[in-house]
């Protein structure tokens, strides 16, 4: 009876003694780090590969050498900018009418553009108006545009006293549509996404039609104009997919038509976004939910 008494007693020092033990090893857990987190942290500290992959942004150089003068720049998923003869610099002709918008909306403020700002601004965005795109000019000025550039970071873009002759390079338009979103006053964010995503079907004719096939919203703004070496073709644009984002500027003139020129910029924007892997019911899917 005492030597079972005494095995009980042994047992129960024994359990405390690895109890104690145990308690001791989970103190030493760095604070609010659940003991089934660690697996997750280590997983999620891993970053998604970077979009679009180095191999396809080399294919896209390919491609370019071998059209009329032309540059591209992107700022992959990560933030790294990527291009070809990306600060060359080019005449803007529309492409300028986004820092437009966003200088318009910064001198507005806190509030929501009310209803006949949006008769100037929206126009001047959607069907790239000339007249509307001048009555905001005459009210932010080359200072507006400068001070938006500022805030993206351009770094090779001058203006000479016109909205249409400001001079930028592909690498300043990544860096201005990556930036975005951020520049524009909270409560103008949503019309601000919703103009550039409602470009008229007529002005569809670079990225959007390789973009949203492959299930990116895109919000972009092209120009286009005649210049002395030709037809010159721009377009611009931010992308968005399951909380990834990225910006890409593609430029050209010299180009012997228009058509040449858009077919430059979907040849970029293929050779970058890959193959197309969406049904045609997600393509329709895509293209019905639209902001309109």
């Amino acid at each position: 009876m005492l030597v079972r008494c005494a095995l009980c007693v042994a047992l129960m020092l024994l359990a405390w003694s690895a109890v104690a033990e145990a308690g001791a090893f989970q103190g030493t857990r760095s604070p609010g780090l659940r003991p089934d987190s660690r697996g997750s942290q280590a997983a999620g500290a891993r970053e998604a590969p970077a979009f679009p992959p180095r191999r396809r942004i080399r294919a896209a150089r390919r491609y370019v050498r071998g059209r009329a003068l032309s540059s591209f720049a992107l700022i992959d998923t990560r933030g790294r900018l990527h291009g070809f003869a990306a600060h060359r610099r080019y005449i803007s002709a529309s492409v300028s009418k986004a820092m437009l918008l966003v200088a318009y909306l910064r001198q507005v403020g806190p509030r929501r553009p009310n209803a006949a700002e949006r008769a100037t601004l929206g126009p001047m965005i959607t069907m790239s108006d000339n007249h509307r795109a001048d009555a905001v000019y005459a009210r932010v000025g080359d200072g507006g545009l400068l001070r938006v550039a500022r805030r993206a970071r351009m770094r090779d873009l001058t203006v000479a006293g016109y909205w249409g002759s400001v001079f930028f390079s592909a690498a300043d338009q990544a860096r201005f549509f990556r930036r975005l979103p951020s520049m524009v006053p909270r409560r103008s964010r949503p019309y601000a996404r919703r103009l550039l995503s409602s470009i008229i079907p007529a002005q569809r004719w670079g990225f959007w039609r390789v973009s949203v096939q492959r299930g990116w919203r895109t919000f972009f703004k092209g120009g286009w104009r005649q210049t002395q070496r030709g037809s010159l073709v721009h377009e611009a644009a931010r992308f968005e997919r399951g909380g990834q984002h990225f910006s890409l500027a593609v430029l050209t003139d010299g180009n012997p038509s228009h058509a040449y020129g858009t077919a430059t910029l979907r040849g970029v924007a293929a050779r970058l976004f890959g193959p197309r892997r969406q049904t045609r019911a997600a393509y329709s899917h895509a293209v019905r939910s639209r902001p309109r």
